[in-house]
């Protein structure tokens, strides 16, 4: 039940198929092994469109064995623990590996449970809440979307690391364009309920968003933190943030598209590679602090940026090229500066695409002011960047 590899990379999202993909096709590759138990693999930027109901759910699903890269075995487990002493994991099935070098890209995990009522607004169709941050649930935020016919609609951002900060607030965009469009605008309250304290971390990008805000009469409330969900009464219960800290507030709602709690696995939580679960890297090498062999990268690293599958296209290649040079002897010199990036869209046809390093210094691709809303980033967004992924970032050539 034990058996060795050169390279183990756990985990077959985003992060670790570009690893693998860019490890193999190097001039000389190492031996690699992905561990992943899932059969399907998503494209979830797509999920706010889905929300927005431009595309179908399955627009964003493929099967993960069609993306496993050529000479790289994939095993069908899970972990279940590290010991990074002995250089092995140990898989759910009793499996152990040993390897030379470790790359840890298992993600982050959502945490619905963490919200007294979510779970059962989820499921009860009539109930008016949805989330974009699944592939069951998208749909339903789109059914809201068409069925509201005015009245209070919120929509959430947890005090936690999320998938793309920008998502909670690009569905909010987007319905509010539709009820512009379906002629109820004027029967709708917007609010954006934010546990954070302000709109977007990056100044350019935020000052933006806010004469969006102010222009379409959409209501901020930062500082507040979604606590309870009481399906029934349609209410919902934030915790005040900050220096207001104190009473609960309670509001009411129709409608309300939730962004729920992240953190990192349960697996990681109890491990030695990371404070808290986070997978403990130098930011800029992307090498575990303590253990030379082990890398990480991705939703489930410490890396004080955004959690963005744009800036896994920065990462993985400053992973690749510094274990290549660690195997050979060599000094790392692949560097990471923290780029991610966060195409917002601001309705149908509109978005602002930001882009900024680990300072919120801008780092912007196009010869314009990207922090004006075009038409060609909503196109990119939409149908560049989804076919820029299944062919060439996933095949390692981007």
């Amino acid at each position: 039940m034990s058996e060795h590899h050169e390279v183990v990379v756990l985990g077959g999202g985003t992060a670790g198929i570009t690893v693998a993909a860019r490890l193999r096709n190097a001039e000389n590759p190492p031996e690699v092994v992905i561990v992943e138990p899932s059969e399907k693999h998503w494209y979830q930027p797509l999920w706010t469109l889905v929300g927005g109901g431009v595309f179908p759910k399955e627009e964003s699903q493929r099967d993960e064995a069609d993306f496993i890269p050529d000479g790289v075995e994939w095993i069908k487990d899970a972990v279940a623990g590290f010991d990074p002493d002995a250089k092995q994991v140990t898989l759910r099935s009793g499996k152990v590996l040993s390897y030379d070098q470790l790359v840890v890209a298992l993600g982050l995990q959502i945490d619905w449970s963490r919200i007294p009522g979510l779970e059962e607004a989820l499921a009860k169709p009539d109930s008016g809440v949805s989330s974009n941050y699944s592939f069951e649930n998208a749909e339903k935020t789109w059914r809201n979307i068409q069925s509201f016919r005015g009245g209070t609609a919120l929509f959430t951002q947890p005090d936690t690391p999320v998938k793309c900060g920008g998502a909670p607030q690009k569905i909010m965009y987007l319905a509010e364009d539709h009820w512009r469009r379906s002629g109820i605008r004027d029967a709708c309250t917007i609010a954006f309920c934010n546990a954070k304290g302000g709109i977007f971390s990056v100044a350019k990008y935020a000052k933006t968003l806010t004469r969006i805000c102010d222009e379409r009469g959409i209501e901020r409330r930062f500082l507040r933190d979604l606590k309870e969900i009481r399906v029934d009464a349609k209410e919902a219960v934030f915790t005040r943030m900050g220096d207001d800290a104190g009473e609960d507030v309670v509001m009411k709602y129709d409608m309300m598209h939730v962004t729920p709690p992240m953190g990192p696995l349960d697996v990681t939580k109890g491990s030695p590679l990371g404070e808290a679960g986070w997978i403990e890297v130098d930011k800029h090498t992307l090498q575990h602090v303590k253990y030379p062999d082990v890398f990480a990268l991705g939703d489930c690293s410490n890396l004080p940026t955004s959690k963005t599958g744009a800036a896994i296209r920065k990462q993985a290649p400053t992973v690749v090229e510094n274990l290549l040079a660690h195997r050979a002897g060599h000094p790392l010199t692949g560097h990471y500066d923290g780029y991610t990036s966060c195409p917002l869209v601001t309705g149908y046809g509109r978005l602002v695409l930001a882009e900024f390093d680990y300072d919120s210094n801008p780092q912007e691709s196009f010869p314009f002011d990207q922090s004006q809303e075009r038409y060609s980033m909503y196109a990119l967004k939409a149908y560049g960047l989804p076919r820029m992924y299944w062919h060439g970032m996933l095949r390692g050539r981007m």
